[in-house]
C-alpha cells in the first residue's frame, strides 16, 4: 500500500510540474483522462503497483523498491 501511495504521489507531482492537463498526462502515460483524474484525486484502490510502475516508466521515472530488516 505504501508503495503505491508513494508512487501516485510521485506521478500527480510529475504532472504538476510538467503543466500537463489530464488529457496530456494520459497521452504521456498511456492511460485514459479518467484513469488519470483517478490517480489525481488519489483513488488508490482502483490502481495495482504494476500499473502504477508501468505509468512512471513511460514517462521515465525509475522507481525503486527497497526492503529493510525488521529489528
Amino acid at each position: 500500500m505504501r508503495a503505491r501511495s508513494e508512487l501516485m504521489i510521485e506521478l500527480a507531482e510529475k504532472i504538476r510540474r510538467s503543466g500537463w492537463t489530464q488529457r496530456d498526462a494520459a497521452a504521456q502515460f498511456g492511460v485514459t483522462q479518467p484513469r488519470v483524474s483517478d490517480l489525481v484525486r488519489g483513488r488508490i484502490e482502483l490502481f495495482s503497483l504494476d500499473m502504477l510502475v508501468d505509468m512512471a516508466a513511460a514517462v521515465g521515472l525509475k522507481p525503486r523498491i527497497t526492503f529493510k530488516r525488521a529489528a
